[in-house]
């Protein structure tokens, strides 16, 4: 014990004022007259601070062998391998531990075993959540561990990642868990993510996972966005991926970036976004001898430029807008290939909306042709509304099967109105069911076109519309209702 008590000791002697050679003589003489609480270099042996076991020192006696019970439970723990200096967390989160009549805890650290884990790890799980032992065994910790087998990973990957320097919410790890795997994420893809990546679990006790899909879900990720992050994670700690994420939304607001765009890199980029940790701004426009229109043009055109720009990498500054003007020529001539007359209105209006490579743009193009549509007809489209190839092939093809397979229009609807695949999924399905609705109740006429229904704003159609019947209202809070609880699910 005394080899674990430095402060207790330095104290000591402190108060002992005497030569080198009768240091022994006089502790011995102090002692004698000065008895210690030995419970406080006790304490102190087993990793507790002066400030923490201050409350825990007893007020009836003064030496050790008083409390049976805490010295009997305290060998039991060093007996079964938990590390001294590791003894004084579970008495402090779990003090009720060391009032265990003889035989208790020999009995629940055996109840661990039963459940097929090693001594060595079961040691190292007391030690990082000392809670686990008051009770009976707690049902989320056992769910985790099911869960864990049943996905093909081994206790052997627990005993090696869990830190007894951590505390452990087994109830948040089971929960999030359980958010994985609604992320239609099979027990294979799971053990992959776990066995490369196995803080996305343990961190925080998944708290960090938890922020960061949370961050992903605001921007308008999709849940098939969430689940290609987490089977493409790369090669960083979960930590250092969400303040990634998080700095380069702060860099983008800096840059004074719409929200809009914002969103649509976070959905679209976001293995990129939390692999780099871009320079500071104002260090950035210096570096790039431009200004901040021109840097939040560049990162809007091609978002994984930012890659380039990292801390630790050398920046040279722009030649003559060079790469801006590489980019417009690229999307001139992919203008061009579909029809776009050159230097007419309609391509630079286009040019000023386009966002993303010119390969996306292209794929976009394809994905709007394979349903159906000729090329003549998406042409057209582009034309009147270019912006719908911002949109991520897999919102594209969301909104059109929304459109054509539930509501039953016909895709040539899309030519005649284009901007409706501009609107969010939300806006098109709560307008068109209410409209389906309303005619069935002979509230509104059957002709109206789909610019007349999705153009208004809210408050606006909900006057005109949702209110022409009686009971309008309500279906339209059902209808909002049942869209939230199924973009959740």
């Amino acid at each position: 014990m005394s080899k674990n008590t430095p402060d207790f000791f330095d104290k000591l002697l402190k108060r002992v004022e005497v030569g080198d050679s009768q240091v022994g003589r006089s502790l011995a003489r102090f002692l004698r007259y000065h008895p210690i609480n030995e419970f406080e270099p006790f304490f102190e042996s087993i990793g507790l601070k002066p400030s923490e076991y201050s409350s825990f020192l007893p007020q009836n006696f003064m030496f050790l062998i008083d409390d049976k019970l805490l010295l009997e439970n305290y060998h039991v723990l060093c007996n079964y391998g938990v590390a001294r200096n590791r003894i004084g967390k579970i008495y402090r989160e779990a003090r009720v531990v060391f009032g265990y009549d003889y035989g208790v805890l020999v009995s629940k650290l055996r109840s661990f075993e039963d459940l097929g884990l090693k001594q060595s790890l079961v040691a190292k799980i007391i030690a990082s959540s000392p809670r686990l032992l008051i009770g009976n065994v707690d049902r989320d910790f056992v769910e985790v561990l099911e869960k864990l087998r049943k996905a093909g990973i081994d206790y052997d990957w627990l005993e090696e990642h869990i830190n007894v320097d951590d505390t452990y919410d087994w109830k948040c790890m089971l929960e999030l868990m359980r958010v994985l795997s609604k992320l239609v994420l099979s027990e294979g893809q799971l053990r992959q993510i776990f066995t490369l990546h196995p803080d996305i679990l343990l961190e925080c006790s998944g708290r960090v996972t938890f922020c960061l899909f949370g961050f992903l879900l605001k921007f308008g990720c999709t849940l098939s966005n969430v689940q290609t992050v987490f089977l493409e994670f790369p090669e960083i700690p979960v930590m250092k991926f969400a303040n990634n994420l998080f700095r380069c939304y702060d860099f983008f607001v800096e840059i004074n970036m719409d929200t809009q765009d914002i969103g649509k890199i976070m959905c679209s980029y976001p293995t990129v976004l939390g692999s780099c940790q871009p320079k500071k701004v104002k260090s950035l426009l210096s570096s790039l001898n431009c200004g901040q229109k021109q840097l939040c043009r560049m990162v809007k055109d091609d978002p994984p430029v930012l890659k380039k720009w990292v801390l630790g990498l050398k920046v040279n500054p722009l030649q003559k807008q060079k790469r801006v003007v590489k980019v417009k020529i690229l999307k001139t001539e992919f203008l061009s290939s579909i029809g776009f007359v050159k230097d007419s209105e309609e391509m630079e209006k286009a040019l000023k909306k386009f966002r993303g490579k010119v390969v996306e743009l292209q794929q976009r193009f394809d994905c709007l042709v394979k349903f159906g549509l000729s090329r003549e007809d998406v042409v057209d489209m582009i034309k009147a509304t270019p912006q719908i190839l911002n949109q991520s092939i897999d919102v594209i093809e969301a909104k059109v099967d929304f459109f054509v397979k539930e509501l039953g229009y016909p895709v040539s609807d899309l030519v005649t109105y284009p901007k409706l695949l501009s609107y969010t999924i939300e806006r098109v399905k709560l307008r068109l069911l209410m409209y389906k609705w309303l005619k069935g109740k002979m509230a509104v006429r059957a002709n109206l076109t789909l610019s007349t229904l999705l153009s208004y704003s809210e408050e606006k159609f909900v006057k005109i519309y949702v209110n022409a019947h009686p009971r309008g209202h309500e279906y339209w809070k059902r209808l909002k209702k049942e869209f939230i609880m199924t973009d959740v699910e």
